[in-house]
């Protein structure tokens, strides 16, 4: 990938919106523009926390596993997000893993000790992604509230309005998420069991409040799906 399209793409992160030009061309040289495969892993639990992540095409899930194996996700990670942050808080070894899903993904690397370099020299950049951090945690505290006090159909419902206010476009009165998830995707996001969210979807379906099929979820009107 030459310094340009990097440098390009560098321009869609508000995180380094910050950073003067001769900066942003440093960062240029400094990351590796990579593509991994569909399904395959970025980083799995054990490995180094060497390198964080830009992701530029696809989608990745960030997840774990639970004492009996069942799959837990954490988190989706959408086009110009960053990624395996963790190594600029302490992290040594990764605890969670990092997988694409159905299609290939286009991610740029960078060496946490090359990002913490520029944070060291730019306090904007270093407020930018404490706030970062910030905003995640709050999200984890939110996420953990939704598990004690609500129940398996509302988290499925939150999770979809989720979802579609953030990445989904109007089509009419309507409004069109296009996805790359599973039903057991979705319940391993939900903490809930692919049955019930099959169950919730066809639900919502046949009261006319949704329209799915595979990739795709149409929601009829967001103030009436509740």
């Amino acid at each position: 990938m030459n310094a340009e399209a990097k440098t390009s793409f560098i321009g869609l992160f508000p995180l380094f919106d910050m950073l003067p030009e001769e900066e942003k061309a440093r960062l240029a040289d400094m990351m590796e523009f990579k593509v991994k495969p569909k399904y395959s892993f970025i980083y799995m639990p054990g490995d180094s926390s060497d390198y964080i992540y830009f992701l530029a095409k696809g989608t990745v899930k960030i997840g774990t596993h639970s004492s009996d194996g069942k799959e837990i996700i954490k988190s989706l990670i959408h086009p110009t997000a960053m990624f395996g942050e963790l190594g600029l808080i302490g992290e040594k070894e990764r605890t969670d893993f990092a997988q694409a899903l159905k299609e290939d993904v286009h991610l740029y690397q960078l060496k946490v000790e090359d990002l913490k370099k520029l944070m060291r020299n730019n306090f904007d950049l270093c407020n930018y992604i404490m706030n970062l951090f910030g905003g995640r945690l709050m999200k984890a505290e939110s996420k953990l509230e939704s598990l004690i006090f609500k129940d398996a159909r509302t988290r499925i419902i939150e999770f979809i309005k989720d979802s579609v206010s953030k990445r989904g476009r109007r089509v009419g009165y309507e409004m069109l998420l296009k996805h790359s998830l599973t039903h057991q995707d979705i319940a391993n996001i939900t903490c809930t069991s692919r049955q019930t969210v099959t169950l919730v979807l066809n639900e919502l379906k046949k009261s006319d409040l949704i329209y799915f099929n595979r990739g795709k979820i149409l929601v009829r009107d967001m103030a009436k799906l509740e």
